[in-house]
């Protein structure tokens, strides 16, 4: 979808995370405020707290789950690689607020107010709510100071990267040459000489095959191996066994109803003709012109507005779908444009609307009226929630006493698992990358099992957070160390491969060959290739052809044609023939000025990650990997 998302709506979803949320880990985080916690990382003498680095983990989860819905699963979410995301977008925070600070950037209090009192989740029949303000704060255990806190450092960090978001430059002689290279196209026919083809002609000896083992026997080695016995305890599980009354559910309903309002979304259609915000009056009295005759070629036909949609209009992201906007509510799309949606009735087509990236013509296709839920709807979900914050209560004791057991009685784990109701699970055969469980996947947890207590005196291993609020603790019970294959067990696996690097090695050598006959030869006329059907090709649209064979295409001269290159590939050898070449017609304006943009918005993501780059190697940056 074109850019409509305010500028602020970065802002806005940081705090939306924080005050939207329905209090689930009220509970969970009131046994961790007893002292430090610990830390996660320091970026110069600033410690980012294991707490706070839970909460941005969940956080993510949330956001993850409320974009995916049904098809949320929460084990891909629970690997290093999302950890260290969540911990790495924490140290640019920090990284960036270091900056912004040292740089002298203000942040007025009267920006603030602005900014809170125009999230709405705090305003109440269109305007700012004081009492929801609080409620909602109080819900999340935290106080307006420290939430204007957060959001001063928000905004703190926004003024200083809108210097790399909003000053992006591209020059219309760069825009044209880029749009030429993405849409000049080439007529390509293909012949691969393939590696399979040579496969049955070969049979490597004996002594290639024992030399080959010689050589490579680190390709053959069996790596270590465990099997274990595990026991997981989690938040979730304690949960499982709260029994929650029906008074107390329907007492949170009432209180909280308005946070299980589903707002009124709207569905529209929209052609765009782009022009700058800072454009001259000229180049703006003629986007206004072309717009008036799109929007009376739609008023005479309002069922081809798709079509005319896809022919006209300039925003790359929704015209090829007949300028399909889809579903969204309030405080989505820039100001002028969602007052006129927000005001219209279904197939109703608007007025000419002007927003900072042109002139609009809307169709409001359908609306979803806001939903306010029976008991019965969230009944399940609220229920969740009391369970879990019932649980967080004694959950800090439970789990310190999982921690214990299993350190006092590391011989086994059958007494932590009879005094706490937990499950025994043994795992198949494990090596140091895992399993396809989640659990016996973390690094952590692997670290502990591969060490040398856990091996030699197959004691337990200390108690491990393998995610929040979820702990395991396992034990060695068999183990395998590492070892090399026999020759007699991977003799055919070797086999193979000498084969096929034989095949492939015949295959180049026959398809350099054809080459050079045809690049010689005065009549391009070769019996022994077979070509396949020839197809236009562009950077913008392969034809399912690789980087490098498109690559080999376009840095081939073709002022005489037809041309012929050729490259390796793991098949075997790809010969192309081009024999021609398609030019682009000429960009109009506006829509060379819709590309350019999108160069701009390219160079600005680039610019921004070379300039975080550059701040982590400014500052003393420490990870600590045992707080992680």
């Amino acid at each position: 979808m074109f850019d409509f998302v305010n500028r602020k709506k970065r802002i806005v979803q940081i705090i939306m995370a924080l005050a939207v949320l329905p209090f689930l880990f009220w509970g969970v985080e009131s046994y961790r405020d007893k002292g430090d916690d610990g830390f996660v990382a320091i970026v110069e003498s600033d410690k980012i707290s294991r707490r706070e680095f839970e909460q941005a983990l969940r956080d993510h989860h949330e956001r993850v789950r409320g974009m995916m819905g049904a098809n949320f699963d929460s084990s891909m979410l629970d690997n290093f690689e999302v950890r260290n995301s969540v911990l790495e977008r924490l140290v640019q925070q920090r990284l960036i607020q270091s900056e912004a600070e040292k740089n002298g950037f203000v942040v007025l209090d009267s920006q603030i107010i602005k900014t809170i009192r125009e999230i709405q989740a705090f305003q109440k029949d269109g305007k700012f709510s004081k009492q929801q303000y609080e409620d909602l704060l109080r819900a999340q255990g935290l106080t307006p100071a420290l939430f204007e806190s957060r959001v001063r450092k928000e905004l703190m960090i926004q003024q200083l990267m809108d210097g790399y978001s909003e000053n992006a430059f591209v020059p219309s002689i760069v825009a044209k040459k880029v749009s030429y290279l993405s849409e000049v196209q080439r007529e390509v026919s293909q012949s691969i000489t393939k590696t399979e083809q040579f496969v049955s002609e070969i049979q490597p000896s004996e002594s290639e095959i024992k030399s080959y083992y010689d050589k490579n026997q680190a390709d053959f080695y069996l790596p270590e191996q465990v099997r274990v016995e595990y026991v997981v305890l989690s938040l979730a599980d304690v949960a499982k066994k709260e029994v929650i009354s029906d008074e107390a559910i329907e007492a949170y309903y009432a209180e909280h109803l308005d946070s299980f309002v589903q707002p009124e979304e709207r569905k529209a259609s929209h052609i765009l003709i782009s022009v700058a915000a800072d454009a001259s009056p000229e180049d703006k009295q003629l986007a206004r012109e072309k717009v008036q005759k799109v929007q009376e070629q739609i008023k005479q036909n309002p069922e081809r507005f798709a079509e005319i949609a896809k022919e006209f209009s300039d925003d790359p992201g929704s015209a090829n779908s007949g300028g399909d906007l889809g579903f969204f509510g309030r405080g989505v799309m820039v100001k002028p444009f969602e007052e006129q949606i927000f005001s219209m009735q279904t197939n109703e087509i608007s007025d000419v609307v002007e927003t900072d990236f042109g002139f609009h013509v809307i169709q409001l296709n359908d609306i979803k009226a806001e939903k306010r839920p029976q008991l019965q709807e969230v009944r399940e979900q609220i229920e969740q929630q009391l369970k879990i914050q019932a649980a967080g209560k004694i959950f800090g004791e439970i789990s310190e006493d999982f921690s214990n057991m299993v350190y006092e009685q590391n011989e086994n784990l059958q007494a932590v698992a009879d005094k706490l109701d937990l499950i025994i699970n043994k795992s198949e055969w494990l090596t140091k990358n895992g399993s396809e469980l989640p659990i016996l996947s973390n690094d952590r947890l692997l670290s502990a099992i591969f060490s040398s207590d856990a091996i030699t005196g197959q004691k337990s291993t200390e108690v491990i957070e393998i995610e929040p609020d979820t702990f395991a603790a396992a034990r060695v019970i068999e183990h395998q160390p590492e070892t090399v294959q026999p020759l007699a067990v991977v003799e055919t696996q070797i086999t193979e491969t000498l084969k096929k690097k034989a095949a492939r090695a015949k295959a180049i050598e026959i398809g350099q060959k054809k080459l050079a006959q045809l690049q010689q030869a005065t009549s391009h006329d070769t019996e022994e290739v077979t070509w396949d059907e020839p197809k236009l090709v562009s950077y913008m649209r392969s034809q399912n052809m690789n980087s490098e064979e498109l690559h080999a295409v376009f840095k081939a001269d073709t002022k005489e044609l037809p041309v012929y290159v050729g490259l390796e590939s793991p098949d075997g050898f790809t010969l192309l023939r081009i024999s021609k070449v398609i030019e682009p017609s000429a960009m109009e304006k506006e829509k060379l000025d819709a590309f350019r943009k999108q160069l701009q918005q390219m160079i600005t993501q680039e610019e921004t990650v070379a300039y975080l780059s550059g701040l982590r190697k400014q500052y003393d940056v420490k990870i600590n990997q045992d707080g992680f």
